[in-house]
């Protein structure tokens, strides 16, 4: 993409109404703007990094045996009253009523509605257990939204259900995705430490929040140090007992500021193991057992011919919150750090002297065949000054630079620049490919 076709409303100086670091650079550096209090429109550069996001989400959801649905975002008040939630739920759901006067409601979540889907499409045991998600919009009317997409009214969650015969089933379902949410946060680049939980207006009786170490983070947490390290599992046969995976992630001690003692003995007993950082929470699992299934009938055949009422789990990610928590742990006094894996684009493409004929031959070069290995290009190829284009691209993030100029091609050489370390390379145009294609 060029730069000169594309539409980056950059800005200088910080807005007055950002408060936080995330907030900040996502409207510097032109990913979003504001429409409304706590509503955002998503420009081209911010919609990028969000559908990259959406995707790995959606390949690990995939992987861990859960099944793709689209559910409406405007719902019956109906299944809500039949839940009992409709009235407990308060102020944050957007209550509506439409022409027939039918009571409806913009979607908080959608446990009631995806609880009705199971109990008309699943009748017998042989049919469990099943998992249904979806990456979808919704709307809680927050009393003061703020941070910008990290606490807003409108946002795009994942919102992940499970539907299993017995308790035991339904344990293997919190476990599969426990192990699917740490492996989607490690593939963003990103720390994220499970927590034990509330479980808050959802309900439950087991529940973890997965936090993201930021030291701009919006709340105090604690664990233990190993945590910081634990590597990650690789890969994963999610056929097979994973508790004892799960048991070694929460063997360690980790707690949110709400759940820290520190008086505690197990805590006294951590010493210097135990450390005190800032956190943002990217996702939340619940294990709500019948809380739903009971008052909705949602019911199949056992193994006997008796109706067994089923037992329920909910799984969700802040896809669009996950935008502002990559950026608060990754950034510096210049702007953004995107890791690769949700970078807009691999490498921005720097034109240090457009009209010079060797300069634009050999960026226009550079751009063809780094599209054709299959590197995302954003070539700026603006009439700008140099200082300008590197604050530019420094500011929007993106893991590589490539710099073209005279003063480099008189030898032969083009400057390549990774945005994290701010290491360079000086390479001649033919390696530039090589190098980043191999990245």
């Amino acid at each position: 993409m060029r730069l000169s076709a594309y539409l980056l409303p950059t800005l200088k100086e910080n807005p007055a109404e950002a408060q936080i670091v995330s907030h900040r650079l996502m409207l510097r550096a032109g990913m979003i703007r504001q429409h409304a209090a706590g509503i955002y429109t998503w420009l081209p550069l911010g919609l990028r990094v969000l559908r990259r996001i959406e995707q790995i989400v959606r390949e690990e959801q995939d992987a861990a045996g859960a099944q793709e649905i689209l559910m409406p975002t405007i719902q019956s008040a109906d299944l809500w009253r039949e839940s009992g939630r409709y009235e407990d739920y308060g102020k944050e759901m957007l209550r509506i009523t439409d022409r027939h006067d039918r009571a409806m409601l913009y979607g908080p979540t959608h446990e009631e509605v995806v609880t009705d889907i199971f109990r008309q499409n699943v009748k017998s045991y042989r049919d469990l257990p099943r998992m249904l998600y979806q990456i979808h919009w919704k709307f809680r009317d927050e009393v003061r939204p703020r941070f910008g997409v990290m606490r807003g009214r409108e946002f795009l969650m994942k919102d992940n259900y499970s539907f299993d015969l017995d308790h035991a089933g339904a344990r293997r379902a919190y476990h599969r995705m426990f192990i699917a949410y740490l492996r989607t946060f490690a593939r963003m680049g990103v720390k994220a430490i499970p927590m034990r939980a509330d479980a808050g207006p959802i309900g439950g009786d087991m529940s973890h929040e997965f936090i993201i170490l930021a030291a701009t983070g919006e709340s105090g947490v604690f664990c233990h140090r190993a945590l910081v390290d634990k590597p990650v599992p690789e890969k994963v046969d999610y056929t097979a007992d994973l508790q004892p995976l799960v048991d070694e992630w929460t063997a360690l001690y980790a707690a949110t500021d709400e759940k820290h003692d520190p008086q505690s003995e197990q805590v006294k007993a951590l010493g210097d193991t135990l450390i005190a950082a800032r956190g943002i929470e990217v996702g939340h699992i619940f294990h709500f057992g019948r809380k739903y299934s009971d008052p909705m009938k949602a019911v199949v055949a056992g193994p006997d011919g008796e109706p067994v009422t089923v037992e329920m789990g909910s799984y969700g990610i802040g896809v669009s919150r996950l935008v502002g928590a990559i950026i608060e742990a990754s950034h510096d006094e210049a702007g953004i750090i995107w890791p690769e894996s949700v970078a807009p684009f691999a490498v921005g493409l720097i034109n240090l002297k457009t009209g010079d004929a060797l300069t634009e031959a050999t960026c226009q070069n550079l751009y063809d065949r780094l599209q054709r290995a299959g590197v995302d290009v954003l070539y700026d190829d603006r009439p700008d000054r140099a200082g300008a284009k590197f604050a530019a691209m420094d500011l929007i993030g993106l893991p590589w630079q490539v710099i073209v100029g005279p003063k480099g091609l008189e030898h032969g050489r083009v400057e390549v620049k990774n945005r994290a370390t701010g290491a360079r390379e000086d390479l001649s145009p033919e390696a530039v490919v090589d190098r980043l294609r191999s990245r």
